[in-house]
């Protein structure tokens, strides 16, 4: 078995924040992250998939399948949008970057269990600042 990852890169603005908590109640919780105007990340996503090597191509997957599939399920709907308010799937959410992952996470694995059985989601890192990054594994 052997490991390949693609990185994608996108912008995205959010708020954190519980509607059902007042004002300092977020603050005290959130910090400046629950600024009611919200704010925003260049964020970076490395998307590692397993599999075997496929000797006839040379490849454990064709990188650019991946990269559509990340691009469509992903990619599409968030770069340049407010999570909070412009992405169905995070409706309802607070759009932590341990919550974004997993989310992430069920999109992309969906469609790879579908269109790739061969291979399966092993990790995904978002990076949500150069400092801060969310790692969600496979479980064995």
């Amino acid at each position: 078995m052997m490991t390949i990852t693609r990185a994608f890169e996108f912008c995205s603005g959010h708020r954190l924040y519980r509607p059902d908590w007042d004002e300092e109640h977020n603050r005290a919780v959130f910090g400046l992250c629950s600024n009611p105007a919200g704010h925003g990340h260049n964020y970076t996503l490395e998307v590692s998939v397993t599999g075997p090597l496929d000797h006839e191509t040379g490849m454990i997957m064709n990188l650019r399948q991946l990269k559509e599939v990340v691009k469509e399920k992903v990619i599409a709907d968030v770069d340049h949008k407010n999570l909070n308010v412009d992405v169905a799937w995070m409706k309802g959410a607070i759009p932590t970057t341990e919550v974004f992952a997993d989310k992430i996470w069920q999109r992309i694995e969906a469609v790879l269990k579908k269109e790739a059985p061969h291979v399966v989601l092993e990790e995904i890192v978002l990076h949500e600042t150069a400092s801060n990054r969310v790692r969600k594994r496979r479980q064995s």
